[in-house]
């Protein structure tokens, strides 16, 4: 399912990178932003380029995951977490595990219980 930029990409790995798109676009509409404003705050020239993360047609690059997380109102580990879901399945799925039961910690944590 997980394609490596330069090999072929399959249409599995396309809607994963639709299906990552929405995910992005959600995030920006619910910090009530614009395209062009989060172009702004992650520092790129073109709104063009969060239109084409939000289609599937680009990712995120990973250098930039803190930009993007601390212009969406999100925290960085649960976006990149959310992210891996969509970039690269086959390392999710192995760190899924780990990664739900660390959630539920932390929010029996928050919550108390």
């Amino acid at each position: 399912m997980y394609a490596h930029q330069t090999k072929l990409v399959t249409e599995d790995v396309l809607e994963l990178r639709r299906e990552g798109g929405r995910y992005v676009r959600e995030l920006r509409e619910a910090a009530g932003l614009t395209q062009r404003q989060l172009a702004a705050l992650i520092k790129v020239e073109f709104y063009t380029f969060v239109s084409q993360i939000e289609t599937g047609r680009g990712r995120i690059p990973p250098h930039s995951y803190q930009l993007w997380a601390d212009a969406l109102g999100v925290d960085v580990k649960d976006f990149v977490l959310d992210l891996m879901r969509f970039y690269d399945p086959v390392t999710y799925n192995i760190l899924n595990t780990d990664v739900i039961a660390r959630r539920c910690l932390g929010e029996a944590a928050r919550t108390g219980l």
